[in-house]
């Protein structure tokens, strides 16, 4: 779920290298951190937050898959 993350973040930014990533697994939650450059964020929020939700239904629906109940992205 990280490199899903990581991959689409990525491909948004104007600053790819500066794209990080952390993932924290509990029983039931993964909690997936994005960070991005200051110039970037508008570009992974998205115009009334559209982009963060689309990655959002992603993330849950690759939990999903995984067998995990509940995914959080965390933008910073």
């Amino acid at each position: 779920m990280r490199e899903l993350v990581e991959f689409v973040a990525r491909e948004l930014v104007d600053h790819p290298e500066e794209v990080q990533v952390t993932q924290t697994r509990g029983n039931q939650v993964t909690v997936i951190q994005l960070a991005v450059a200051p110039d970037d964020k508008g570009w992974v929020i998205g115009k009334r937050g559209r982009v963060a939700n689309a990655m959002r239904s992603l993330l849950r629906v690759a939990a999903m898959s995984k067998g995990r109940r509940r995914a959080v992205l965390e933008i910073l």
